[in-house]
């Protein structure tokens, strides 16, 4: 369920911060937000009220579940979503405000991962301000202010740092994913699909692979089709090289007999009669 509301930009601003908008959403397996450098002109605060999601922040993806956060402020990059398995349940608002940013420096968030000693007065807070702009609208700013600024109090009062090894969860998924990919390796590469058995993008997908063994997806698919293929070099006497390179996901025999080279210094020909194979 998507609940949410996006409330009208202040011109005249009297106010320390003000709410630009707010929601709760529950049970939205796709939820999935990318935004660019430079793209988002406000701080955007969400907290995870069950379930559990991914932020990838310098490189590396975290997973955030129950009672953990996560504060963007104006202009960054943003990179979250929900796991598909176990779809989260957020609550989030987006604010403004001339001296927020000092404000939240000054008492030392600066950066952007956090976990909630408590948070159920800030669901509630959350809870309060979506019901205001939802029946009320612009009608009462003060309030809207008001609370907002009480979730931002809340938040910053039992907020700590996410510790680092949080984030390594993608990096095991990958490294318990790699039987799966040996096994449908000769089958059409998808960077996509493989990313999405993670739940990450592509780009971090990449990133999170060589970080986990040392080498790139294309590489890895590659070692396995190399090492189907010199089975079937030497097993399948009967498979002339065009054959073999259908099976192990190469259209061509000229490509296979390149890509083979490259590898092993020698043709799959030179392979097999090295190997007494005829």
């Amino acid at each position: 369920m998507q609940r949410h509301v996006i409330l009208p930009t202040l011109q005249e601003f009297f106010y320390f911060i003000f709410p630009e908008s707010v929601g709760i959403y529950t049970d939205m397996p796709h939820h999935r937000v990318e935004r660019e450098e430079g793209q988002w002109t406000t701080f955007s605060l969400h907290f995870i009220i069950e379930g559990k999601g991914y932020v990838e922040w310098e490189d590396d993806v975290y997973t955030l579940h129950k009672g953990d956060a996560f504060l963007y402020f104006p202009y960054q990059k943003q990179r979250y979503y929900s796991s598909k398995e176990e779809p989260w349940d957020v609550g989030w608002v987006h604010f403004y405000g001339s001296r927020v940013k000092d404000f939240l420096y000054e008492n030392g968030f600066h950066s952007n991962l956090w976990t909630l000693h408590r948070w159920a007065e800030l669901q509630e807070l959350c809870t309060v301000l979506l019901h205001e702009a939802e029946e009320y609208g612009i009608l009462h700013p003060s309030k809207l202010s008001s609370l907002t600024y009480a979730m931002l109090i809340e938040f910053m009062s039992y907020a700590s740092p996410l510790t680092p090894n949080r984030g390594m969860d993608a990096s095991d998924r990958i490294r318990k994913l790699l039987p799966l990919m040996q096994q449908k390796a000769c089958e059409p590469f998808l960077l996509e699909e493989w990313a999405q058995q993670v739940g990450v993008s592509t780009h971090y997908f990449c990133k999170l692979f060589r970080k986990s063994i040392s080498m790139t997806p294309l590489s890895f698919i590659t070692l396995c089709r190399m090492q189907a293929a010199k089975k079937w070099l030497t097993e399948q006497p009967q498979l002339n090289i065009k054959e073999i390179a259908h099976r192990v996901g190469y259209p061509t025999a000229s490509y296979f007999n390149q890509r083979f080279l490259e590898h092993e210094g020698m043709t799959p020909s030179e392979f097999r009669r090295l190997y007494n194979v005829m």
